[in-house]
Parts: structure tokens; C-alpha cells; sequence
């Protein structure tokens, strides 16, 4: 296959996985209730009185709960459950295995990431529109190695609720210990489809040493539920420079592990290198503060 035609072969693949898995985004009235014994009970609330809260189950009919028992009790939307089984939110809606989407943290919402174990990134979302996030490569722990560090702020616009998101932002970084190291990318990007299953269209120019790339970083991605637990994410980027392509192509997954997730996959550089190469994916995530 040409180089040039894999960005066709991708967006084709990716349009027609978003078809399939589109689903209705209308609320419901489910809730999901957790009691203080380490019980989860989701149903329809029915009625409620000054001691008790009357749920309506599919396996347990109506049952009542009380009050003062309840530790916490989060509203559904449709897409959370199918046939009685929650399936539970996304911990990292925002971003694919690093490349970001259109959807942004809520505010109050932030995770911790980790790929491979040398990347760390904390990000927060100070308001549902704007989040900020920091990170550092820690090479000082191998003979005190010069450490990069950045910063990633973005702002997160919905254009259709579900349906379409668009974004901006930036990763600003620099190399401790060197001078004029400043590196980093602005972008753009639009998100179609839910946080659940969509496909991001981004776009972005990276600069290093003072200056500017003189062709873009375009970004073409897919996160499409496969499971109550699983993902399917697909990531690839296409560089043009000095009349030469470069196409780098992923396949992988999200796996949910309590509230954490794990990623996982395998990268396929495609440019004229005389062999095939696979680069081996493993990062894990953690929210922490408010959960989506």
C-alpha cells in the first residue's frame, strides 16, 4: 500500500467503525446507588420519603433503601447500561493512547498518566472548558541526564452534545540543564461522536531550537466500546518533511480496571526503512478528584 493512500484506508476504516457503534445518548432516570456496606443497586426511583429511597430493579423488583445508608448515588445516561450491566465511565474520555480529543475534563476532574514509566502527567480541569495539565521525563534519576519537562494547557468547545466537539491547545516543553531547548506543538482538533465511541480529525505544528516545522502533524484517531470494560483505539499520525512521508500507524486497546485504565498496543512506524518495526505500547491512568 502507498504511503499516500493509508490516511484514506484509516479515515474509511474509522468513519465506518463510528457507524456501527453509534449509540442513543438520550438520559434516562437510572440511577446507580452504593451503599455504605459496599452494595451497588441501579433501578428507577419510583418515590421517596423523609427515611427512604423506593428503587426499581430488573432482577430484584421494587426494593426500598434507607436513607442513612446510602453512601453515594450517581444519575445514568442510557449508553451506561445494557441488559441490567453498568458499563462504567471512561477514565480517560479526553485523550486516546496520548494524542488528545475534543471532549475536555470536567471541572474538578483530573488523572494521573503514565506510559512506560518514564512519561508522567497530571492533568485538571480548572473549569468544563479549559484544563491544564503538566509533566516531566525524569532523567535526572539516570546520572543526573538533562530532564525534560512541559506543560499542556487546552480548551475544550461542544458544538452538538454527542456529537461534535472541537478543541485547541498546546505541549510546551523545555530540557532542564540545556540551553535553548524549548520544544513543543499547538494543534487543533474536532471530535465526532460520544465520549464513548468517536473519531478525532487534528492538526498541528510542532517547533523545536526556535523554529517552526514548515508542514503540519496530521492526527487521525478512533476510540470505539467494545465492551463494559474494553476499548478498541486506534492513534496515527502523518508527517510530511523535506518532501518525505512519514506515517506512523497504532492498533490497540483500553482496558478499565476499577476506575484506572490500562492502554496497550502496538505502533507501526511505515516509511521506506528497509524493515518492519513494532513499537510496543503500555501506559496506564488514574483520575483522581472529581469523576466523570
Amino acid at each position: 500500500m502507498k504511503t499516500t493512500a493509508i490516511p484514506f484506508f484509516v479515515l474509511f476504516i474509522l468513519l465506518l467503525c463510528l457507524k456501527v457503534q453509534s449509540q442513543n445518548t438520550q438520559d434516562t432516570s437510572l440511577v446507580r446507588i452504593e451503599t455504605n456496606d459496599g452494595n451497588y443497586f441501579t433501578g428507577e426511583i419510583v418515590g421517596q420519603d423523609s427515611l427512604k429511597v423506593y428503587l426499581k430493579t430488573q432482577n430484584l423488583g421494587e426494593i426500598s433503601i434507607l436513607k442513612k445508608d446510602i453512601k453515594s448515588q450517581e444519575k445514568l445516561k442510557i449508553q451506561q447500561v445494557k441488559e441490567g450491566k453498568i458499563w462504567f465511565a471512561n477514565p480517560q474520555s479526553s485523550r486516546y493512547f496520548w494524542s488528545p480529543n475534543g471532549y475536555g475534563l470536567q471541572q474538578g476532574e483530573g488523572y494521573y498518566q503514565n506510559i512506560w514509566v518514564l512519561w508522567n502527567q497530571f492533568s485538571y480541569g480548572l473549569s468544563d472548558n479549559f484544563s491544564v495539565g503538566a509533566g516531566i521525563i525524569p532523567l535526572f534519576l539516570f546520572g543526573g541526564s538533562p530532564t525534560p519537562v512541559f506543560f499542556t494547557p487546552k480548551i475544550s468547545i461542544p458544538i452538538q452534545e454527542d456529537r461534535l466537539n472541537i478543541g485547541a491547545g498546546a505541549l510546551l516543553g523545555t530540557v532542564l540543564g540545556e540551553s535553548e531547548s524549548g520544544f513543543g506543538i499547538v494543534y487543533g482538533i474536532s471530535t465526532f461522536g460520544t465520549r464513548d465511541n468517536n473519531v478525532t480529525f487534528g492538526l498541528g505544528y510542532g517547533f523545536a531550537g526556535g523554529e517552526w516545522a514548515s508542514s503540519p502533524l496530521i492526527n487521525i484517531n478512533g476510540m470505539f466500546r467494545l465492551s463494559s470494560r474494553g476499548y478498541f483505539i486506534t492513534e496515527n499520525y502523518f508527517i510530511e518533511a523535506g518532501g518525505d512521508s512519514f506515517v506512523m500507524v497504532s492498533l490497540g486497546g483500553r482496558w478499565i480496571i476499577q476506575k484506572a485504565a490500562l492502554d496497550f498496543g502496538l505502533f507501526f512506524p511505515v516509511a521506506d526503512i528497509g524493515e518492519f518495526v513494532v513499537l510496543p505500547w503500555l501506559g496506564l491512568t488514574i483520575p483522581f478528584g472529581k469523576t466523570y
